[in-house]
């Protein structure tokens, strides 16, 4: 992207999970992430399964299921509308 080569984010193809993994470790720590970051394995099960390109948002229930999908970010994320998918799962109790 244009974009990344004037910020001088350049970031090769991983080859391995452990090189994924690293320069997933790298964005949370550069980016100041404070919530919890997964990483998809090397054959994007995740990201094909959630239609996570471009970035979205999810939030998942504790059955497993879809509370919350935000529009395709980064312009698309409204943390409005996120919270409001949140807060009745982290204020209910746990089951």
């Amino acid at each position: 992207m244009p974009s990344n080569l004037k910020e001088g984010i350049l970031i090769a193809t991983e080859k391995t999970f452990g090189e994924r993994d690293h320069q997933a470790e790298i964005c949370v720590v550069k980016l100041g992430i404070r919530i919890p970051a997964l990483v998809d394995d090397m054959q994007d099960t995740t990201e094909r399964a959630y239609t996570a390109w471009p970035d979205r948002l999810y939030v998942i229930d504790r059955e497993g299921r879809i509370a919350f999908k935000s529009e395709a970010g980064p312009f698309g994320f409204d943390p409005a509308l996120m919270a409001k998918a949140l807060e009745p799962l982290v204020s209910s109790p746990k089951n």
